[in-house]
């Protein structure tokens, strides 16, 4: 399996951006799908957004559309999470997620990857 640590996540204000990064380690990063999933207290962790392996297609949940955008670097080992227009409803723990060599296009549970990071808190305050 891949290593996966999560950073970049802390206090921002409504409106307000970040960028979070999923480092990768331990396999060949360029052979998996990346995925980002949320959690928020009490809540069940939700998908926000993936990418493909084999052909780098990007996918968002409604509630991100237009305002997060997934993008990878393969030679850095490092998928990334560019999130805009930040709304308090974005408060949640955010984790990365891996798959071996799929490719989804539908939207994937959390189930559908085998790999993830320790998470990174996201907080937006209004």
């Amino acid at each position: 399996q891949v290593q996966l640590v999560e950073s970049g996540g802390g206090l921002v204000q409504v409106g307000g951006s970040l960028r979070l990064s999923c480092a990768a380690s331990g396999r060949t990063f360029s052979d998996y799908a990346m995925a980002w999933f949320r959690q928020a207290p009490g809540k069940e962790r939700e998908y926000v957004s993936h990418i493909n392996w084999m052909s780098g297609r990007t996918y968002y949940a409604d509630s991100v559309k237009g305002r997060f955008t997934i993008s990878r670097d393969n030679a850095k080992n490092t998928v990334y999470l560019q999130m805009n227009s930040l709304k308090p409803e974005d408060t949640a723990v955010y984790y990365c997620a891996g798959a071996y060599r799929r490719n989804y296009y539908y939207t994937p549970t959390v189930t559908d990857f085998a790999s993830w990071g320790q998470g990174t808190q996201v907080t937006v305050s209004s």
